[in-house]
């Protein structure tokens, strides 16, 4: 990261630890299915999917490739990247920063997935395919405000290519895939209207946040901003190391967590947990063990703990609880305790014996950690 940035830096945020957490928890792991941040005006949420942007690893890509394809990845490339392979062509590599890819409010369905020509390909037998935002943000981060003001078609496409991993454009039999990972965050203020709950539950998380009542923190808050405005490259300098520090913290944690390990007995601590406050399907519980590994491999451990499956519970779960009106719509990690120790002493037979748990990836037994 450049400590000439003009973004805020992530280290500096006062407070909004969930909204912190969520983030990084989507660096580490985009396969999570992305975040949305709910909040008033002024609560730091731009800020801070521009200045997570600024922590991301450089990439390798194939040189050239308008999809910044990951040239290690052969089952991952577009298909003109195929195409160059297929002719003998060894692609050239490149490393580049991280995008940050702003979706406007405005945009169409041709903007968001890319168009094809389809003139070009019935005239000359030629495939012509103009990239849209999905193309830019592969590999990157898709940051979208405002996300309730778009139009729902263009919310579902956003998700459907964040789940998928791809996007594939169609018209009149003629065909264009690329692929289409991003981490997807978007923000949004309820008092302009709320998201479908059908949308509402693709987002892998959400957060609810608002103003710092905390007077100290308050100060803070003041004094930092003041001092990024008056010299925002002195400001960057002096948070340069710990946001250099969480960079690096990021990119260990995305080596690790393809081997960080599960047992059976933690599919149980979760499913438990949903089923005791009746989430509907199951998106909710493979969010929550995808987050709960990205947090143990944040932190460097190579299996999960309870510890983690409720904290990414705090963040899976409140936008999916059914509530009556002015119930609230948050949940912290110490009532989900409380909820699964409840639900464990009422269905204690069934759950499996933790001695006796293995390793569902390895097959191994799976040490308990302290």
């Amino acid at each position: 990261m450049s400590i000439e940035s003009r973004v805020f830096p992530f280290s500096a945020i006062v407070g909004q630890e969930r909204m912190m957490r969520a983030l990084i928890l989507n660096a580490v792991s985009p396969r999570i299915g992305g975040v949305l941040i709910r909040g008033e005006r002024g609560t730091a949420k731009s800020t801070a999917a521009r200045a997570l942007s600024e922590l991301l690893p450089e990439i390798s890509v194939v040189d050239g490739c308008r999809f910044s394809c990951d040239p290690a990845r052969s089952d991952r490339l577009c298909d003109e990247c195929r195409d160059r392979i297929a002719a003998g062509e060894e692609p050239p590599v490149a490393t580049r920063r991280t995008r940050f890819v702003d979706l406007p409010v405005s945009a169409t369905e041709d903007r968001v997935v890319g168009t094809l020509d389809i003139e070009k390909a019935i005239q000359k037998g030629e495939r012509h395919f103009d990239p849209g935002v999905l193309a830019a943000a592969n590999r990157g981060l898709l940051y979208v405000d405002e996300v309730n003001l778009l139009d729902d078609h263009v919310v579902d496409l956003l998700l459907d290519s964040a789940a998928m991993g791809i996007n594939v454009v169609e018209r009149e039999g003629i065909s264009f895939a690329h692929p289409a990972r991003f981490i997807l965050v978007g923000t949004m203020n309820p008092e302009e209207g709320d998201l479908r709950p059908q949308l509402l539950d693709r987002f892998a998380l959400c957060v609810d946040i608002r103003g710092i009542g905390n007077v100290p923190d308050r100060v803070a808050i003041l004094e930092r901003n003041t001092e990024f405005e008056s010299n925002p490259a002195a400001f960057g300098a002096e948070w340069a190391p710990r946001d250099r520090e969480l960079s690096e913290e990021i990119a260990r944690a995305r080596r690790m967590m393809d081997g960080v390990r599960y047992s059976r007995h933690d599919l149980s601590t979760i499913a438990t947990l949903t089923a005791s406050l009746n989430v509907d399907g199951h998106r909710a519980d493979l969010v929550i063990l995808k987050a709960a590994r990205a947090h143990a491999a944040f932190e460097g451990r190579p299996s999960i703990e309870d510890r983690d499956i409720l904290l990414a519970a705090e963040l899976a779960l409140p936008h999916r609880l059914k509530r009556q009106p002015f119930q609230k719509a948050d949940i912290n990690a110490a009532e989900l305790q409380t909820q699964l120790d409840a639900a464990r002493a009422e269905h204690h037979d069934t759950l499996p014996d933790a001695d006796s748990e293995t390793d569902e990836e390895s097959g191994s037994e799976k040490k308990k950690l302290p």
